[in-house]
């Protein structure tokens, strides 16, 4: 077996994880266990290089506040801002402080230096405007929709003004109080304004589709995306809280799949512009159904790579990335009888696995699933080893 299980090594480089794949997929999605590691980071910085230097791919895709990513892209583009500002401003949940992450930013801003515009890298955050206490207001995405439809058709088609929208928002500390994460009772998004803007901000949505053939052309490509990205972020958002505010046992399971639906429709979206590397973690990216628990509760929900496999086929491709060791963290060597401890006996400090491949090798020997002693490490589940078209090993993270 051990010999069989050699057979699915391969350098860690973009060619070699293409050449696990029918075709290049328009969506490649890089997963990761846990956060905060630049080690992983890294990894994901050079084969972001390599795919755009050897597969044509041109943007890529980052589990960040979707609205904040529009700042890093503008400055990858046309330089717009600095590097400091961008990294503060543009990057959500306190990755800009990552150097890994700064490196891909400074990056792309020096290679699209002098380029045309066909040529340039995008970035993109693919995640909602969505923090572990709070959800954004939907203020900056529907004032934005609805200027952007405003200053381009007669006003008796909009359902509503701007002072409509702004008197129906009040304070955006009522969309933001982190208190009501806990406590639907502390949330606004099933009062009768909210109730009022979610009709509002699909009215919105729908004429916007329904002047597609004009809007589509008559603007800028990267205006109509925007003009889109506020729609789906606003209906999204106001989603969002009016589950914040529901009092039934299905509440945090609904949040939960209300985020990985936002995550979805912009990959989905992102991939009409073309390939695209996506990172996130991997509970995010796998086909297979995610599950946690949260409070002592179990949840399960379909993420956003189920979601996205399911339209795209084998134009959605999965690779997830499996550890060794987290010494700082204490998550030690991995037991022998795991997946992690088979990988570990290899000699290679990191390299690319054909997952269907190994879980053909392993055969009828079902692996343990290795449990971690650290909340923020996610093992790989043995169980779903073939969904994964392939598998990212690293031997040992060091500290960041």
């Amino acid at each position: 077996m051990a010999t069989d299980i050699k057979d699915t090594v391969h350098a860690f480089e973009a060619a070699a994880v293409m050449r696990l794949l029918p075709a290049r997929p328009r969506l490649l999605a890089l997963g990761e266990p846990t956060h905060r590691e630049d080690t992983l980071l890294g990894l994901r910085n050079e084969l972001f290089r390599q795919l755009v230097e050897q597969e044509g791919y041109r943007t890529i895709a980052i589990e960040s506040d979707c609205l904040m990513g529009l700042t890093v892209d503008d400055y990858v583009t046309a330089g717009t801002g600095t590097l400091d500002e961008v990294m503060e401003r543009g990057i959500s949940h306190g990755w800009g402080t990552s150097e890994a992450n700064r490196e891909l930013v400074r990056w792309m801003r020096a290679y699209n230096d002098g380029r045309p515009a066909s040529e340039r890298l995008r970035f993109a955050g693919f995640d909602g405007p969505l923090e572990i206490t709070h959800a954004a207001s939907p203020r900056q995405a529907l004032t934005a929709l609805h200027g952007y439809l405003a200053a381009r058709m007669d006003a008796d088609l909009l359902p509503c003004t701007a002072e409509t929208l702004d008197r129906l928002l009040g304070a955006d500390d009522r969309w933001t109080n982190p208190a009501a994460m806990l406590d639907p009772a502390r949330s606004t998004g099933q009062s009768a304004e909210a109730v009022q803007l979610r009709v509002l901000a699909d009215d919105l949505v729908a004429l916007l589709d329904a002047q597609t053939p004009h809007l589509s052309t008559a603007t800028p490509r990267d205006d109509w995306d925007r003009a889109c990205l506020y729609g789906r972020t606003a209906t999204g958002l106001l989603r969002y809280h009016y589950w914040m505010a529901d009092t039934s046992p299905a509440r945090m399971t609904r949040l939960v799949g209300v985020r990985d639906q936002m995550m979805a429709h912009n990959l989905l979206a992102i991939a009409e512009r073309g390939p695209a590397l996506v990172h996130a973690h991997n509970g995010h990216l796998q086909r297979a159904k995610s599950s946690m628990r949260m409070g002592g509760t179990p949840l399960e929900w379909w993420g956003a790579g189920a979601l996205v496999s399911a339209r795209l086929g084998e134009e959605y491709a999965f690779v997830a990335t499996a550890l060794g060791t987290i010494r700082h963290q204490g998550v030690d060597t991995p037991p022998p009888d795991t997946v992690e401890g088979l990988l570990y006996a290899l000699p290679e400090d990191r390299c690319v696995i054909d997952a269907p491949r190994l879980a053909t090798a392993l055969g009828d020997t079902r692996p343990a699933h290795r449990v971690s002693p650290w909340f923020g490490y996610a093992p790989l589940d043995p169980a779903h080893l073939a969904d994964s078209d392939g598998i990212v090993f690293v031997k040992d993270v060091p500290r960041s």
